[in-house]
Order: structure tokens, then C-alpha cells, then sequence
């Protein structure tokens, strides 16, 4: 029967923990599924190198790497970078998607504020009074004349 080393123990308790925080923070809808399905695979990953030392060293022989350490190091390395360019490609999508919203919002303002400027007709016995306040619908120009 082989023991665990100190740094196996460790290692199977960063997993543990890991895999706890990203479970809580979807249950709290902190982080989305999508996200933490890459987080789930990392930490099975992180687990499986931690127990499997046999698996590690062929790893670290296969890659020409000198040490076991270095190797995990690579592979988080690696890991970090795939997500950061994930992250930024959506990052990148929502930006642009935001970009064409407001622009499209603008539109449907100025549209409504030219409605709203044909259908106020004086001769019609009443008159139209500015809106108060700064709600949803009111628009930038009626807030400044307030």
C-alpha cells in the first residue's frame, strides 16, 4: 500500500477546496455554468496530476521538462493563458454587442422625441407640460429644460 506525500495531501485539498468554491459561487450565480465547467475540468486535471505521480513523471520525460514541479507550473501557465484569451474574445463580443444597444437605444430615443414633438398640438385645447424628474422615459432634453 502507497502512502500519500505531504504535497499529494495538499494537493488533494487545493482540488477539494477549489472544486467547493466553484460549486458555491454557480449556487450563488456568481459564475456561470459556462465558466464553471472549465473550472470542474481544470480541478479533475489539477487532482489527477496530484495523485497520479507515475502519470506526472512521463508528462515531465515526455515534454523534456527536468522536474515534476515545473511541469504542473507549465500546465497551470497554460491553463491561465487559454483563459484570459477566452475571457477576452467574450469580453470583446459583449463590448461590441453593448456598442450596437446603445446605438440602437439612440435611435429609439430621438424616434420617440420626434413622436412625441408631432403628436403636441396646442390647438387642441390642452397643452403638454415637460416631464419632472429623470425616469426611464424621460428624455435628455426635457431634463435640461426642467
Amino acid at each position: 500500500m502507497q502512502f500519500l506525500s505531504r504535497s499529494q495531501v495538499i494537493v488533494a485539498l487545493g482540488a477539494l477546496g477549489l472544486a467547493l468554491l466553484v460549486l458555491e459561487l454557480v449556487r450563488r450565480r456568481r459564475l456561470s455554468e459556462e465558466y464553471s465547467l472549465l473550472w470542474l475540468v481544470s480541478t479533475v486535471v489539477i487532482a489527477v496530476l496530484g495523485f497520479s505521480t507515475s502519470l506526472l513523471t512521463w508528462i515531465t520525460r515526455a515534454l523534456g521538462i527536468q522536474f515534476a514541479a515545473s511541469t504542473v507550473f507549465a500546465a497551470g501557465l497554460a491553463f491561465m493563458t487559454v483563459m484570459l484569451l477566452y475571457v477576452s474574445v467574450r469580453l470583446s463580443r459583449l463590448s461590441a454587442e453593448t456598442h450596437a444597444l446603445t446605438r440602437e437605444l439612440a435611435l429609439l430615443r430621438f424616434d420617440l422625441e420626434r413622436l412625441e414633438g408631432v403628436g403636441a398640438r396646442p390647438d387642441a385645447g390642452r397643452l403638454s407640460a415637460p416631464r419632472q424628474g429623470g425616469g426611464p422615459g424621460a428624455s435628455s432634453r426635457s431634463r435640461e429644460n426642467a
